[in-house]
């Protein structure tokens, strides 16, 4: 017979206890608990695990070994892009977030501070600053979410219930806004229509936008660069159609192209939202890596900010600056389902990240890390249109990401990326939705830590790969 003995990190698990707790409760036995299961939906047979592991020297043995079978951007040549992108994050970043006034810095109680609400007011300056725009919350969970909540902030401004969405977007960006329309109060969704692009071009439709917007809409939504890369040379236009039917116009940006174009205000953007990824946060998934809302100074968008808002004030002392939370008592956390939104998780911490990394670069940097990210991508784009089979969709106007086209050499996105793994490659994101019969367009992404040698590397490669 099996012993039984509690786990070594969990007190809870004593037999002694676990009888306790289900007396408490009125339960017989644990498997009581799960008895609104359907048996249907209950596994038939007991999972084959492996024995459990007791010492902590082989389990962090055992994490490592699983670990080590994934293939990652250390060991692979990234040009996957589409929402989480591949910068570089100086050391300096690290270094500050795991500091321990940071990374222990707990919200609500006011030793905890440690000059934290100071590095919050950093970002929020910093960031408005790139952004052109005076009015900066503390970021969400990510840009999805970010959208999400600037168009419930635009439905609550104009009391309309649609909004227009412009041109390609992330499917996971998209499915996020549907899910925060849908669910945008009791009753009552914010209806969304879909606006394509001029096939051309690559960018926004002005005659189906026009088509589209009408009395009803609250906003309309646009990226720039789009999420193909693409800029939206139309910006200006589109925002003052959106304006001149009382709707806000609502921009997503790549802050990292802010040094080199021009900020959403200066074309008639109201919000401006996007992901802080880029500013020194590392790649990562399962938890976000923070989406910001930013709009113009005014009392009106600043009393709907589901978000913190954080202010710098005198102190009774002559020279002296405090930093606190402003309109707190209108957030979730101030007055939870009464508040304007509800946020959900933080994603704070990486506002040091972000505070140190656009410390780090200045004006200056923004632009110089712009003009390298144009002209590598730029380069890049051009080696691979001349690789047989491979067709450059938009040769010009675009950031970072851009379009390949594969259909000429017979073979399927997903049939190349598959063969560029073994030259140690992770090709762009295949946007054919694994349909044969469509399109071979693959999104493929080029940052500043490319090298010459590795698109040296990867036009080998495709060049092996299609014609083999």
């Amino acid at each position: 017979m099996a012993t039984t003995t509690a786990h070594p990190w969990m007190a809870n698990s004593v037999e002694d206890i676990k009888a306790e707790m289900l007396s408490v409760i009125g339960a017989a036995s644990i498997e009581d608990l799960f008895a609104q299961i359907p048996a249907d939906h209950r596994a038939k047979t007991p999972i084959a695990l492996p024995p459990a592991i007791r010492s902590e020297a082989a389990l962090k043995r055992h994490l490592r070994d699983i670990a080590a079978r994934n293939a990652n951007c250390e060991t692979h040549l990234n040009f996957l892009g589409g929402g989480i992108w591949q910068h570089h994050v100086p050391a300096v970043c690290d270094e500050l977030v795991r500091r321990q006034e940071w990374l222990t810095s707990v919200f609500g109680s006011p030793e905890s501070d440690h000059g934290r609400n100071q590095a919050w007011f950093e970002f929020c300056s910093q960031l408005g600053e790139l952004l052109d725009m005076d009015l900066v919350g503390m970021p969400v969970y990510s840009w999805g979410c970010a959208v999400g909540h600037a168009i419930r902030m635009a439905v609550r401004l104009t009391g309309r219930s649609r909004v227009v969405l412009v041109g390609p977007m992330s499917p996971e960006r998209l499915s996020v806004i549907e899910t925060y329309c849908a669910s945008a109060s009791s009753g009552r969704a914010i209806e969304i229509d879909l606006c394509g692009v001029d096939p051309q071009t690559g960018c926004a439709d002005l005659a189906a936008l026009e088509n589209l917007i009408s009395e009803q809409t609250a906003a309309v939504y646009f990226e720039n660069p789009n999420y193909h890369g693409l800029f939206e040379e139309k910006a200006a236009e589109i925002a003052r159609m959106a304006r001149s039917s009382g709707a806000e116009a609502i921009v997503g940006v790549d802050p990292l192209s802010l040094g080199i174009v021009a900020p959403p205000s200066a074309y008639g953007a109201d919000i401006a939202v996007g992901s802080i990824q880029p500013l020194g946060v590392h790649m990562h998934g399962g938890g976000g890596v923070g989406g910001f809302i930013a709009s113009r100074h005014e009392a009106r968008y600043a009393l709907e900010y589901p978000t913190f808002l954080v202010s710098m004030a005198p102190t009774s002392v002559p020279g002296e600056h405090g930093f606190a939370l402003s309109l707190f008592h209108q957030t979730s956390y101030g007055m939870r389902e009464e508040g304007k939104d509800w946020t959900g998780n933080s994603t704070y911490l990486w506002t040091i990240a972000g505070a140190a990394y656009m410390a780090l670069l200045g004006p200056q940097g923004f632009v110089e890390l712009g003009r390298r990210i144009i002209a590598n991508s730029r380069h890049a784009a051009d080696r691979i249109g001349q690789v047989p089979g491979a067709r450059i969709v938009h040769g010009k106007g675009f950031f970072k990401e851009f379009l390949v086209d594969f259909t000429a050499s017979g073979k399927t996105v997903a049939e190349i990326n598959k063969a560029l793994l073994a030259h140690g490659i992770f090709g762009g994101i295949d946007l054919s939705a694994g349909d044969r019969a469509a399109p071979q367009v693959a999104l493929y992404c080029v940052t500043e830590i490319h090298q010459p040698g590795d698109i040296d590397h990867l036009v080998s490669s495709l060049t092996k790969v299609l014609a083999a």
